[in-house]
């Protein structure tokens, strides 16, 4: 039976969004390619038709769900031009620290991954770690706010994003969520302050 061209679409669709949520769970090394069809719901020759290794569809989820946090502050810019960086800044270190890790960022869930992946994903997840940090830095004033010299607008969305991948995998790795909650409200009190808004 031949699938028509928006029915392989969805799938596709279906099976990245399924791996980044494994993947996310799991790890690299935790998901098999069993777990990713079962999750997306579809056969290993449907999987298999789509990506030709499990490395392949990682990467693939990787930068998906990287897309998924550019556009959405790309969208936080433009509805709340004024307090984005507040707004996406406490939604970061709020909902997406507290939510199910198959629904957190791909940031702090998957980056040590990367490190240990082939030169192709690193090498893409370089690319879009910096599309990332031009469109944040596209939304900072111009001067730090605390007119620290050589802080370009930059600079100052590279440090943003390390502090809240970084705040977010100690406040998710912590057994106490009162100790949760203040790596957050410090990790968020500062980004804000070394951003800017």
């Amino acid at each position: 039976m031949r699938y028509s061209a928006e029915h392989k679409k969805q799938t596709l669709a279906k099976v990245i969004s399924a791996a980044g949520q494994v993947f996310r769970k799991e790890g690299y090394g935790g998901a098999g390619i069993d777990a990713l069809t079962k999750a997306a719901g579809v056969t290993n020759g449907a999987f298999y038709g789509h990506f030709k290794t499990k490395g392949e569809a990682f990467r693939t989820a990787l930068l998906a769900g990287m897309d998924e946090l550019l556009q959405g502050i790309a969208a936080l810019k433009t509805e709340q031009a004024g307090g984005w960086l507040k707004a996406f800044v406490s939604y970061y270190l709020g909902y997406k620290r507290i939510c199910d890790l198959g629904d957190s960022c791909a940031l702090p869930t998957l980056s040590a991954d990367v490190m240990r992946s082939d030169e192709e994903t690193r090498l893409a997840y370089t690319k879009e770690l910096g599309r990332l940090a031009a469109e944040i830095a596209d939304g900072l004033p111009e001067e730090a706010p605390d007119g620290s010299p050589g802080a370009s607008p930059e600079d100052r969305a590279l440090l943003l994003l390390a502090l809240l991948t970084g705040g977010v995998t100690l406040a998710r790795a912590v057994n106490d969520p009162a100790l949760s909650e203040k790596i957050a409200r410090l990790v968020e009190a500062e980004a804000v302050r070394k951003a800017g808004s």
